[in-house]
């Protein structure tokens, strides 16, 4: 560990004494949810972390430093004016001493320096619909090619091109286990996506799987995609909305996640945002409960 990498107290006895640890990204705290929800979220996602015999490292840029382990006061700083920070953006945002709430990959990447094998998020990133207009595909899945992290989350970003990302994910290598689902879960709604590469029927079945894979000298992520408790099977329409109301605004990159998941609240009367706060702190959950378990292969 360098100085610009600060661990808490906590994570960092954590990881001295090899109990499992689970990262958690700041996007959603900054830019996932209206006013106070986003924090109020993380700390639901930290206590059911903790609940599953697991600590919580939530991830963020504060005061020139990859901060791992939040306390409430620091998550309070991430609100809407913070930098969205990918895995290309940590360096520059620690270097010019601003608030940077990582996304999935920005939060892979420090997990790779602080050897934190267990994440869990909301949805991926992946390839935008429309694909190669615009030419957008998330640097998530660059991370995930090249991060030994179990991440749990209820599959990719419905308003992707859900389809090719997961093409794009078997052609990196990455496997994507269904929590006992066969098919890949298109976040608001549990079935309906491409098959996954295997089923998993346990949190301790997933952690075998995970500890082989690297074992056999696999140096990737795996997804384990967890299908949300409250499947919302209307919402694809409104979706396509949301994507097309983005293009009319002029709205791109980085802030087309955040105009869709407005929109869809909006248009729902909250029913989205409901799900959404419910699947993220389940997947967090679920990422103790399989750090857990690997934990306890390892010994």
């Amino acid at each position: 560990m360098n100085d610009l990498v600060a661990l808490s107290a906590e994570v960092r006895e954590a990881l001295a004494n090899r109990r499992p640890v689970v990262a958690l990204e700041t996007t959603l705290v900054a830019h996932g949810f209206p006013g106070e929800e986003g924090v109020r979220v993380a700390l639901e996602s930290e206590r059911r972390v903790r609940e599953a015999g697991a600590t919580p490292a939530t991830v963020g840029i504060l005061d020139g430093a990859v901060r791992i382990g939040l306390d409430e006061d620091e998550l309070r700083r991430f609100d809407p004016s913070a930098r969205k920070v990918g895995p290309r953006d940590l360096a520059a945002c620690a270097v010019q001493g601003g608030v940077g709430a990582t996304t999935v990959g920005g939060t892979l990447a420090a997990c790779r320096v602080a050897g934190i094998g267990f994440m869990a998020t909301g949805g991926l990133g992946g390839v935008h619909r429309g694909f190669p207009h615009p030419p957008d595909v998330s640097a998530d899945l660059g991370e995930l090619a090249r991060a030994e992290v179990l991440v749990v989350s209820s599959g990719v970003k419905s308003l992707l091109d859900v389809p090719a990302t997961s093409e794009l994910l078997e052609t990196l290598g990455i496997p994507v286990l269904g929590f006992r689902t066969d098919e890949l879960p298109l976040f608001y709604t549990a079935r309906g996506g491409p098959p996954v590469s295997a089923r998993v029927e346990s949190a301790a079945e997933a952690a075998h799987v995970a500890r082989t894979h690297w074992r056999l000298g696999r140096r990737t992520a795996l997804v384990l995609a967890n299908p949300p408790a409250a499947s919302l099977d209307d919402v694809e329409p409104l979706i396509e909305q949301a994507v097309a109301a983005a293009a009319d605004a002029g709205v791109a990159g980085q802030g087309v996640t955040p105009f869709v998941l407005d929109y869809l609240h909006r248009e729902t009367g909250g029913r989205t945002l409901a799900a959404n706060k419910r699947l993220i702190a389940d997947n967090a959950g679920l990422a103790a409960e399989v750090a857990a378990a690997y934990a306890e292969l390892r010994a």
